[in-house]
């Protein structure tokens, strides 16, 4: 996914730039893992989806009871919500995925706990009316090509490159399902949580655009963090950019004007320190 591409970026960022540093981008199941990963203190920093970093500062869904002590450095770039189903299966609608078997994307991923939520939006009980099933992107894409899975969820940055791989090999035998119908439901249970957005045409070699909906992505670290290093991490981020950009345009994403707007998880006070004089 583009998390570890852009991740394994900003790590050889921070060998490069910041002396007495040696930071390694760590491949994981995405966002909830990345959070758990930084609650047991086996990375430093971690890229989420902002749904996910939000049960766990305040201590819902996967964190019940135990709020994390999260601080963000920055809103980063936003993730598109993938949908995709097979053109044979019948399937235009999420609420069409009832008795379908349907990939989730991976488990412990922002990608599952989106998923869940669009497909509750559309009156279904993901855990009883679809056969929900937690797969890796890679083996999601090779599933659906051959038809031992009618569709799959996927939360990423644009392109998605296992998403390009797979409509350079079979994009007429897919289809992007209707998703934006969904807002007004998702909103009512989890407010601001998605927003609505378009997949361009170019994008995955389409007609045409699709409408889509985004979740935005944080980079969060511990309260413990010191301050001098947040804000060098935080400087680090924004002087850099185009360097990540080079590695992923989803990088373009990251925006100096909307980075603090991080809620409801806190600024580190390092990176307030950046934004404040920046």
């Amino acid at each position: 996914g583009v998390f570890y591409v852009i991740g394994a970026g900003y790590a050889n960022l921070i060998n490069k730039f910041m002396s007495g540093y040696d930071a390694t981008a760590a491949a994981t199941g995405g966002s909830i893992d990345n959070l758990q990963r930084l609650a047991a203190g086996d990375v430093d920093i971690a890229l989420t989806l902002a749904g996910a970093a939000d049960d766990a500062f305040a201590g819902t869904g996967t964190w019940a009871g135990r709020p994390q002590p999260l601080r963000a450095l920055a809103r980063t770039y936003d993730n598109y919500e993938h949908v995709i189903a097979r053109s044979d299966s019948g399937i235009t609608t999420v609420a069409d995925m009832r008795g379908h078997r349907v990939s989730l994307g991976s488990p412990g991923s922002g990608t599952e706990l989106i998923g869940k939520r669009l497909i509750a939006a559309a009156g279904l009980d993901p855990n009883k009316d679809v056969i929900a099933l937690s797969m890796s992107l890679p083996q999601s894409t090779a599933a659906i090509l051959d038809g031992s899975i009618a569709a799959m969820i996927w939360s990423g940055g644009l392109p998605t490159p296992g998403v390009a791989d797979l409509y350079g090999q079979a994009k007429d035998q897919l289809r992007f399902v209707k998703i934006q119908e969904l807002l007004p439901k998702v909103d009512q249970a989890y407010p601001n949580l998605l927003d609505k957005a378009v997949i361009p045409k170019g994008t995955y070699g389409l007609t045409e655009d699709v409408p889509a909906l985004t979740d935005a992505n944080l980079m969060v670290v511990d309260a413990t963090m010191p301050t001098d290093l947040a804000y060098q991490l935080t400087k680090l981020l924004f002087d850099h950019q185009q360097d990540l950009v080079a590695v992923h345009p989803a990088a373009s994403g990251i925006q100096r004007q909307k980075a603090a707007a991080t809620d409801p998880v806190p600024l580190h006070p390092g990176a307030q320190r950046y934004y404040l004089n920046a």
